[in-house]
């Protein structure tokens, strides 16, 4: 006997979602909730740059870095080393401002010109923090330990060798291997904002645990890998899921919410305890 629904006369059996339907949309939806947890990290990461770094630059008060607790900031009499300082963090807010815009699907339909653009000015920023951020590990020496400087040398290698793959693709106009590779490149490039998210939520779930002076703890070791290549590994996890059965879509939908969860507090967190008392002071 049919129900009261189906005598309906609005009533269409293919109008009722599938499960691969429904398991799709719920993750598409954790997308938006992910990147939208990510523009507001970003976005408060951009802030901080420009309210403490770009001040400083264009003032000419280099010194001014060395409020904020780093490796190798301001080092009087090193015109080079700073110089080239500020160039990396002046690219970073390009990079990670460009970075944002690749993701959004609005800006690749109605403003190609746009993304176009954005995606190069992205692709040289990426190149140019890359050789400096390897310039300034190997060469000013601006490293804790040894297998930092090695993370962090590994996630330049990274962003050289994603970002070169995204601009050969980009070229060949394979735009579905182009946003794989873009998309991994936008993840190890954003590895220095990764870094400091994590110890606020580590720091916060586990009192800090395994982080010592000099970073040279147990946590310290895991994470200066773990910053690119976790980010990473989620990603290639996503990229599968989005083919994969409904089961692994609802999975991975699962983990982007933990994940858009862990990066709204850790950047709320940076925001509060890291980047805002390093402007005011």
């Amino acid at each position: 006997m049919a129900s009261a629904a189906e005598k309906h006369p609005a009533y269409n059996p293919s109008a009722t979602p599938s499960p691969k339907a429904r398991a799709r949309r719920q993750l598409d939806l954790a997308v938006r909730g992910w990147f939208a947890a990510t523009v507001l990290g970003q976005g408060l990461f951009i802030a901080f740059i420009l309210l403490f770094y770009y001040t400083s630059v264009f003032s000419g008060d280099y010194a001014a870095w060395n409020a904020k607790p780093m490796i190798t900031g301001y080092v009087e009499g090193d015109a080079t080393g700073n110089h080239q300082f500020a160039l990396h963090v002046l690219a970073a807010a390009i990079i990670t401002s460009c970075g944002l815009l690749q993701l959004v699907p609005q800006v690749r339909a109605r403003w190609p010109m746009l993304h176009r653009w954005s995606g190069r000015l992205f692709l040289a920023m990426a190149l140019i923090l890359s050789f400096g951020g390897l310039w300034l590990v190997w060469v000013r020496g601006s490293y804790m330990t040894i297998p930092g400087a090695i993370a962090i040398s590994m996630d330049g290698l990274l962003i050289l060798w994603f970002g070169t793959m995204a601009w050969i693709t980009a070229r060949q106009r394979s735009f579905a291997a182009h946003r794989r590779w873009a998309l991994r490149t936008f993840i190890v490039a954003s590895g220095v904002w990764f870094m400091r998210l994590g110890y606020i939520v580590w720091g916060v779930m586990t009192g800090g645990a395994g982080i010592e002076r000099g970073l040279s703890g147990p946590f310290d070791l895991v994470w200066a890998f773990a910053t690119h290549l976790l980010p990473l590994a989620v990603l290639e996890l996503y990229l599968r899921a989005e083919r994969g059965s409904p089961q692994a879509q609802r999975a991975m939908a699962g983990g982007l919410w933990l994940a858009a969860v862990l990066i709204f507090g850790g950047s709320l967190g940076a925001w509060f305890f890291m980047w805002w008392p390093a402007i005011m002071a």
